[in-house]
């Protein structure tokens, strides 16, 4: 198969009404009012994803994370452009892969409108690029939390970063021990920790993009971002665009079931630190917390208030289930590509 072979097969589809999609030397979107939200991301095989991953999850996790980008400014999805290196052409992978990504932009009219493939010796390489529409007036910026702030969460967090955990040592390459979590996992007999890996994977695979609860957001929340490197280390990056502190609940994090098995405290490093979570966390004023709450009945999706911006708190404090502030040396950092 050759490479256009592979585009018409596998990629190309009828572009929505107005849009000129895969097949000539650029996309072209219709010009709208306000500002295009765009982010990119960069997945390689080895790096972020595991060579025996589900072609299909693969596929849908390559724009779920682009996805929720747009989430977390409030802004609709309007198309994306994908750039694909591949080892070799592999007919049933592709077929997956194209299947898992087309089911996702589908659900969100977020339609494939351009790209490129080559050869890549290095394994397989995924580049997206997502162009969302949004008012710039409402986006959701990180910059924009306020001292007596509520912090909100969605969903539930700590699932994605066990199951990572749990598929490194399945593969042999190790699990750490050096922190309250890595000794829990280790601690788990086989089949407990198959068990685990069973309930926890999905999250890890199929991550949701939150586009509905971020469209709802705008006009509602100060500040927004999507946790895709773990709560303690995304939320820092609100607290350092506002110049603002924040003060954390530990017994108010909104954790998944499974988890409870693990304790108090390795459960709590999970939600912390884990990444590859794709929740939103967002900030929002006191006098909206009905709207929140009605907001979550109708998404019906978890929105959990987890702690409040405070000016008087340098950087990020956590307290544990006395209220006492727990120790920062023993907080996760979360994730970093060069640490």
């Amino acid at each position: 198969m050759s490479e256009f072979d592979l585009i018409r097969r596998h990629f190309t589809r009828p572009a929505p009404a107005g849009i000129l999609g895969v097949g000539d030397d650029c996309a072209l979107l219709p010009a709208m009012p306000g500002a295009w939200a765009v982010s990119t991301d960069l997945l390689l095989q080895g790096r972020h994803f595991f060579a025996d991953v589900d072609p299909r999850a693969l596929g849908h996790k390559a724009l779920a994370v682009n996805l929720s980008d747009l989430a977390a400014m409030g802004a609709e999805p309007a198309g994306f452009v994908l750039g694909l290196g591949l080892p070799a052409v592999d007919e049933a992978w592709l077929a997956g892969f194209a299947d898992g990504l087309h089911r996702l932009a589908e659900r969100w009219r977020c339609p494939l409108v351009g790209g490129d493939t080559t050869r890549s010796d290095t394994g397989i390489t995924l580049s997206v690029t997502v162009f969302g529409r949004v008012d710039a007036r409402r986006a959701l910026r990180r910059d924009a939390a306020r001292d007596g702030d509520d912090i909100w969460v969605s969903g539930t967090l700590g699932e994605a970063d066990v199951a990572l955990r749990l598929l490194l040592r399945a593969r042999g390459q190790g699990l750490e021990r050096s922190d309250e979590l890595g000794r829990a996992l280790a601690g788990l007999d086989p089949q407990a920790a198959s068990r685990l890996l069973e309930q926890t994977r999905p999250r890890l695979d199929w991550p949701q993009p939150r586009i509905a609860l971020g469209l709802a957001l705008a006009g509602v929340a100060h500040a927004a971002i999507d946790l895709s490197d773990g709560l303690l280390q995304d939320l820092g990056h609100v607290v350092a665009a506002s110049h603002c502190g924040a003060l954390l609940d530990a017994p108010a994090l909104p954790l998944a079931k499974p988890l409870a098995a693990l304790g108090e405290r390795p459960a709590w490093q999970a939600a912390l630190g884990g990444g590859d979570v794709y929740e939103l966390c967002f900030t929002a004023p006191v006098a909206a917390r009905a709207r929140i709450a009605a907001m979550a009945g109708r998404l019906d999706l978890p929105l959990t208030r987890i702690g409040r911006m405070d000016a008087a708190v340098d950087g990020i404090g956590v307290r544990g289930s006395q209220g006492e502030l727990l120790d920062a040396a023993t907080l996760p950092q979360g994730f970093d590509h060069f640490r």
